[in-house]
């Protein structure tokens, strides 16, 4: 299911008020028919599941959309409003985002490491007939299965609590009535671009600072020695190293962010975003690899495991820091074109 916009554009003529209160409670009333499928019963019922995980993706679409909307416009309403329903989003963002997150490094690493070892094409996989690959696999398996059940499982307990009824009726409210300021609501609807340049602005400054130069080649096995150059890298332990390459992927993270919260300013002002929705698809790549590379990692350093197994995760973990390069890579050929599409006027207003 893609995340396409769960809203149409804007009229030319419609005040700043009418196109944000439109846009919220179009997402109000998406989060409210979400959120029964995403929980079912967990709410009232001990012990049950949540019913869609259709649900529950429409449910973090919503959630994103007008958390998006509260910080690009944040100052279009009433301050504390904004304040106290931006953290409980957050906090319910969060808490739906963490189950997807362990299904998306499991199909992810499972699919990889099939790969490696695959025998029965032509080209076997550099990992064929290893006998760590089994063993390796069925750590992973376990390991991410255990994690998601664990995850499931405190789901359930938040979802049986009166903070996410307490939300769900905040939703209520704003499907009916969204509390704009006076100075704001009466303004033309074109007063609301100065907020989605700022949304913009911040995009394009965030990624011209990315080391764009080192994801130039298609190929980035470089990537994965660049590293080593660091002073504190020539004596790090594997988890010093993960934390320096989670250090050297946070800023491709922000810009992930960053373009969210863009393409959520552009839908609410009516602007198509297919381009946005190109680029924030390489950085959702680019997150899924460095998320599964360092799962592969923390797998690798599991307690008595064989040099075997451990070597076959350390063959999927740098499978996938190539995946994160060719995500930077695909980055840096998408970017440049951006600016002629004409959004990019919009940063400088």
């Amino acid at each position: 299911m893609t995340d396409s916009p769960m809203t149409a554009p804007s009229a030319p003529s419609a005040s700043a008020g009418e196109v944000l209160s439109g846009y919220l409670t179009t997402q109000a009333g998406a989060f409210l028919r979400a959120l029964p499928q995403a929980v079912g019963e967990a709410g009232s019922r001990p012990g049950s599941l949540p019913a869609s995980a259709a649900g529950a993706d429409d449910l973090l679409r919503a959630v994103r959309r007008i958390g998006g909307a509260l910080h690009t416009f944040g100052a279009a309403f009433e301050p504390g409003w904004t304040g106290e329903l931006r953290t409980e989003l957050a906090w319910l963002l969060d808490l739906l985002g963490r189950e997807p997150g362990y299904r998306r490094r499991s199909s992810r690493l499972l699919a990889a490491l099939d790969s490696l070892s695959d025998t029965g094409s032509e080209s076997p996989g550099m990992l064929a007939g290893h006998a760590g690959a089994p063993k390796a696999r069925a750590l992973l398996e376990r390991q991410l299965t255990l994690a998601r059940t664990r995850t499931h499982t405190a789901l359930l307990q938040e979802l049986r609590t009166a903070r996410l009824h307490a939300l769900a009726d905040r939703m209520t409210l704003l499907s009916g009535e969204v509390p704009l300021l006076d100075e704001v609501a009466g303004r033309g609807g074109g007063a609301l671009v100065q907020h989605a340049a700022g949304a913009l602005g911040a995009l394009a400054a965030a990624a011209e600072r990315l080391p764009l130069a080192r994801a130039a080649e298609p190929y980035g096995g470089d990537g994965l020695h660049r590293l080593a150059v660091l002073p504190a890298a020539r004596s790090a332990s594997p988890s010093d190293a993960d934390a320096l390459l989670a250090a050297d992927d946070e800023p491709w993270h922000r810009v992930r962010v960053l373009a969210k919260r863009a393409r959520y300013a552009l839908e609410v002002c009516g602007v198509p975003t297919a381009e946005l929705d190109r680029l924030d698809a390489v950085l959702d790549r680019h997150r899924d690899a460095s998320d599964a590379a360092a799962t592969a990692s923390t797998a690798a350093r599991t307690p008595r495991i064989t040099p075997a197994t451990a070597y076959v995760l350390g063959v999927v973990h740098a499978d996938q820091r190539l995946e994160v390069e060719a995500a930077r890579y695909a980055f840096g050929h998408q970017w440049p074109k951006l600016p002629h599409h004409g959004w990019h006027e919009w940063a400088t207003v």
